[in-house]
């Protein structure tokens, strides 16, 4: 990969705000990406193409008279170019209502040392290179059993460096690298065919268990024949990291955002202090956590990020923030300001949502269920409900849990309840922590989940 230096992003960054600034601009941000990503496509059961990106671009956001402005391009190579968006900018600020909640952009603060983020190894990793990991996940899989048949997955790798500059004296520049692949399977048999099962493995450093990703996709599909179908019940549950993600996506990680407090539609606004989960429950925002997905030093305006006590003991300790929303409550912000690289403002989004381990193994979680489910897929959680918390699930598949034993895989389940609830009900959080997404969490154990079967 060819990348693009430091010092020339960041140059670029401040060119551009210096030209904000003598267009008449109050004050002015620039935020520069440089991305690039290579991916290797299986579909059903062989290595269907590869696919390459490349990415970069400046977005340029003013502001005048307390009204905001931005504008973006993709052609950074060109000074006019960017002097062009950053006049378009001034214009969308002058075309704009002045917002009183406006206070600035951030001011310049030093900026932590990042673990784990950036490995060279995977910036020169080839194609061909990537086409031998897809290949692994395939032959793995087949391995495992005849009757599992591999129906997507993939394998890519990627660099993005970006740099950041206001008229407030942030001056930053930040790199990083990740590599991933996963696989999704399905079983047949004479008599059946299970619904897809899916594993995944990323890293943020050259590190990638294609063997384990392929072994634990093809024995999940296995796990799923013959499946048997379910009363409707009251039960216990193991939510597995995977489904926590789902579940929590839509839900409790809209809910701690301080913009949804302030605009009065998260269930947690006033509930700082108070009780709102499990004594067991111990959850952090961690954008410095050690080779997070979503670690970096600075967020989407050139805070600094940082470890955020979200859920302490079951107390709700803090919400998070961007400047914005940071400012009208008379606060600093929490480094969650996000962008979707160049081209949009900043929003405020969870970095990595820490679930912290308990002690107890996989094998000890199961045997304290004497009958129950475990979920590893969730489909719907996106229709959640996250202003009252309120969720409705299909599990497929799912597994009985009876005596401490994974038993036989059930028939699609439907797990319907309300989030808030759920998090009163975690009796024990397990020790098999794993990043997944913008999470990273062990298993946990829920009492009193409503099971919906046939």
């Amino acid at each position: 990969m060819a990348v693009l230096e430091k010092n020339f992003l960041i140059s670029l960054a401040e060119d551009a705000v210096k030209s904000a600034l003598k267009l008449g601009a109050s004050e002015a941000e620039a935020y520069v990406y440089d991305g690039q990503a290579t991916n290797i496509g299986i579909e059903l059961g062989q290595i269907s193409k590869t696919h390459r990106i490349i990415d970069r671009g400046i977005g340029i956001r003013v502001t005048i008279n307390k009204a905001i402005g931005f504008a973006y391009t993709n052609i950074i190579g060109d000074p006019q170019a960017i002097k062009d968006a950053a006049a378009q900018a001034l214009s969308a600020a002058k075309a704009s209502k002045s917002d009183p909640d406006w206070y600035s952009l951030p001011q310049n603060n030093p900026y932590p040392k990042t673990q784990d983020t950036f490995d060279q190894k995977i910036v020169d990793l080839s194609p061909e290179d990537l086409v031998k990991i897809a290949s692994t996940l395939l032959d793995t899989a087949s391995e495992v059993d005849k009757r599992v048949f591999p129906i997507e997955g993939g394998v890519g790798s990627g660099y993005a460096a970006n740099a950041i500059a206001n008229s407030n004296g942030i001056a930053a520049f930040d790199r990083g690298t990740i590599t991933e692949c996963s696989l999704a399977t399905l079983a047949k048999d004479t008599n059946s065919t299970t619904p897809v099962c899916f594993e995944f493995d990323a890293s943020r450093n050259h590190q990638l268990d294609p063997l384990r990703v392929g072994k634990e996709a093809a024995k999940l599909a296995i796990s799923a024949l013959k499946s048997k179908p379910v009363e409707t019940q009251t039960a216990k549950v193991i939510l597995t990291q995977l489904a926590l993600q789902d579940l929590f996506a839509y839900t409790l990680m809209i809910a701690i955002k301080a913009d949804s407090v302030q605009r009065n539609q998260s269930p947690l606004k006033d509930k700082i202090g108070m009780q709102v989960a499990s004594e067991n429950l111990n959850i952090y925002d961690d954008g410095l956590y050690p080779g997070g997905l979503r670690t970096a030093a600075f967020d989407g305006e050139g805070v600094p990020q940082q470890k955020t006590k979200i859920i302490e003991k079951g107390i709700l300790q803090n919400f998070i923030y961007d400047n914005y929303a940071a400012k009208k409550d008379n606060k600093e912000s929490t480094g969650n300001a996000a962008r979707a690289e160049y081209l949009s403002t900043p929003s405020i989004s969870t970095s990595n949502f820490h679930i912290i381990p308990g002690n107890k193994t996989p094998q000890q979680l199961l045997a304290e269920v004497e009958e129950g489910f475990i979920i590893y897929y969730l489909q719907g959680a996106h229709s959640s409900n996250p202003i009252s918390g309120e969720f409705s699930v299909v599990a497929n598949p799912c597994w009985k849990i009876k005596n401490g034993e994974i038993t036989h895989p059930c028939r699609a389940i439907m797990l319907a309840g309300n989030i808030f609830e759920l998090l009163k009900n975690i009796t024990i959080v397990g020790a098999n922590e794993r990043q997944m997404g913008s999470i990273v969490a062990p298993w946990i154990l829920a009492e009193g989940m409503k099971i919906i079967g046939k």
